[in-house]
């Protein structure tokens, strides 16, 4: 939330400046209003970008999230520049952009591995860590964050987890995930064992080399030495659309 704060900062001090040098040079007139309707799709159209840089770099990000916004906001702006008509609430003439999003994925599409059905998350709202109906990204990456029992439920985010950074005690701790869209991505150390439950309706999962891809696709993976380990974690994650990611570091 910080970031996005901060990135909103940031282009609001671009954006007027952008603005005042076009009114300089005669393209638009200067009002509150005017200043407004060209600053908020801007915002759209550098969150967008931002997330797509960090998808490609692996640094968390979403290709799927990324690219709406990018595109909304481009969209935006080129109604604010008379090139063709597009309001904020023509967003919903977007929808088609789901059934690319579906056919990027069968282009990518891996059946190596079998369907795994999907268990229910038997976590209770009350674990310490609880958050839910939240649209934003969940960066983990400071120095030593302590890895506790977390349930993190989003409509709309990405998921980045370094827990090479992190400090794990000695419990088996549970870690759950849910969005409707978004991307996850968990870097974790080879030192430390862990479990997962994925599902994604859309979209691809891979851990630690195994890959699903398609539609309602889910996977299950252990490691060798969970059950008799003291420090582990206990993953569940599920998505409505985008991708789930583990490596090993």
């Amino acid at each position: 939330m910080k970031d996005l704060i901060r990135l909103f900062i940031a282009v609001s001090i671009i954006g007027i400046g952008v603005i005042l040098v076009l009114f300089n040079l005669g393209v638009i007139a200067f009002d509150a209003y005017q200043i407004w309707i060209y600053l908020y799709p801007i915002f759209f159209v550098l969150v967008g970008g931002k997330w797509l840089i960090q998808f490609m770099r692996k640094k968390g990000g979403s290709w799927v999230a990324g690219s709406f916004l990018l595109l909304f906001g481009f969209l935006l702006l080129l109604d604010r520049f008379e090139v063709l008509s597009f309001g904020f609430f023509d967003v919903w003439k977007l929808w088609p952009l789901l059934i690319i999003y579906i056919g990027v994925q069968f282009l990518k599409r891996d059946n190596r591995f079998s369907y795994v059905n999907w268990q229910k998350e038997d976590q209770k709202d009350t674990d310490p860590i609880f958050s839910k109906f939240s649209i934003g990204t969940y960066e983990y990456t400071r120095p030593n964050w302590r890895v506790e029992p977390t349930k993190l439920s989003s409509l709309f985010g990405d998921f980045y987890l370094d827990l090479s950074k992190a400090f794990i005690p000695e419990q088996e701790i549970p870690f759950s995930i849910r969005s409707l869209a978004g991307d996850v991505t968990i870097l974790i150390p080879e030192h430390i064992p862990f479990r997962i439950q994925a599902m994604v309706r859309a979209g691809e999962i891979e851990v630690v080399g195994q890959r699903a891809e398609g539609i309602h696709r889910a996977l299950s993976y252990q490691s060798e030495d969970y059950e008799f380990a003291v420090r582990k974690i206990d993953f569940t994650v599920k998505l409505e659309a985008g991708s789930i990611r583990i490596d090993q570091v």
